[in-house]
Formats: structure tokens, C-alpha cells, sequence
């Protein structure tokens, strides 16, 4: 099974270890037959996501696709209007197939560090990525909600930078946790098509 984690910095980020952390983490927690590509890039909102969606994505004849953006959306010097994103999340999961898209919601914010984005704004494009997944009948991944309401998020927001946004060991434990349970519940229900010569 081919998988491309399709994202921002968070999807990218490295927290100190050679490949990017969600990466290492998944190769842990997935099946050794599992082939992950990493397709994160750094400060990219659905736009830029779009822009490089062929060459990035879809070039690799994927299985499934996790699909992680909003953090960079919401962020006032970035912003990408709420209908707009929904628009690109939308086109996003059509481009790729909604039986091979994996929809993410955008982690929370420690908002006493991080200026630039608030709680509020990610729950709600993360209420247009759900809607978006029932519509289209894609996977889904409720992350903003599953992590915001630990009682410990803050801390679990807490990575080398520590700046409220970028996530450390315990915020992509439990990303990754979550993307190997969908992914163990989606084999198992045999609702992953691999692409033939895979």
C-alpha cells in the first residue's frame, strides 16, 4: 500500500529527528508494507496545496491520502477566506478521490503563545472539512477535536519551538495513532483499493 501525507509544516515537521516526525512515527505504527511519502511543505495554505497537488500527490498513484491543512488558512497574515478553503478542500479530495482521501482537521492552538490564529477560527474550518468528508463520502479524521479536548492539549502543543502551533513527540503520537487506526479500520473493512502493480 502506497500512502502520500499530503500537508503544511505540520504534516513536514522534523522536531529534531532526520525525517519528518509524523513519518517516523507512522513507520512504527503501520505495516512494514506500508510505503509512506511525505508531501508536506512548510507554510503552504490549500492555494499553494492545489498549485502542486499533480506533481506531489497524484503522480504517485497513491492508495490513500492523508490530507492536512487549515493551520495556515486561518492565520491572519495568510488567510484564505472560509468559503475559499471549503472550495479547495473540496476540489482537493475530488482531484485525488474521495475513496482515497483522508480529511484531517487542523490541530488547536495554545493561544497564550501563538498570535497569529485562534481556536475559534480552526474550529470552524475544521466544521467545513467534515462537512466536506460527509458530503463527498471521504475518510475523515476529527484531530482538532480529539486533541482539544484533552485536558492536557497545551502541553501536548508543546514542541522544540514551542510557539503554540508546531507540535512535538506527544502531539504526533497522537496523530499518527489516529491515522494507523483509520487506516487498520479501513483495510480491515476493505474499503482500501490499491492501485494496481502497488
Amino acid at each position: 500500500m502506497k500512502l502520500v501525507c499530503f500537508g503544511d509544516s505540520i504534516t513536514a515537521g522534523h522536531e529534531g529527528l532526520n525525517e519528518p516526525m509524523l513519518t517516523a512515527f507512522l513507520k512504527k505504527k503501520l505495516p512494514p508494507t506500508v510505503e509512506i511519502i511525505n508531501a508536506g511543505v512548510s507554510g503552504d495554505t490549500t492555494v499553494q496545496a492545489l498549485a502542486r497537488i499533480v506533481t506531489d500527490v497524484i503522480s504517485h498513484q497513491p492508495d490513500l491520502v492523508t490530507v492536512l491543512f487549515g493551520a495556515n488558512d486561518v492565520a491572519t497574515h495568510k488567510r484564505v477566506e472560509q468559503d475559499d478553503f471549503a472550495h479547495n478542500i473540496d476540489k482537493i479530495a475530488s482531484l485525488i478521490s474521495p475513496k482515497k482521501t483522508i480529511l484531517i482537521t487542523p490541530a488547536p492552538v495554545d493561544e497564550s503563545l501563538e498570535q497569529n490564529r485562534t481556536n475559534e477560527d480552526l474550529k470552524a474550518y475544521s466544521d467545513c472539512i467534515k462537512e466536506i468528508a460527509q458530503r463527498r463520502d471521504c475518510h475523515f479524521i476529527d484531530f482538532f477535536t480529539t486533541f482539544f479536548s484533552k485536558p492536557d492539549y497545551q502541553w501536548r502543543l508543546k514542541g522544540t519551538r514551542d510557539d503554540g502551533l508546531h507540535f512535538g513527540e506527544k502531539g504526533y503520537d497522537l496523530l499518527s495513532d489516529l491515522i494507523a487506526e483509520k487506516i487498520a479500520a479501513l483495510t480491515k473493512a476493505g474499503r482500501v483499493f490499491k492501485q494496481s502493480g502497488n
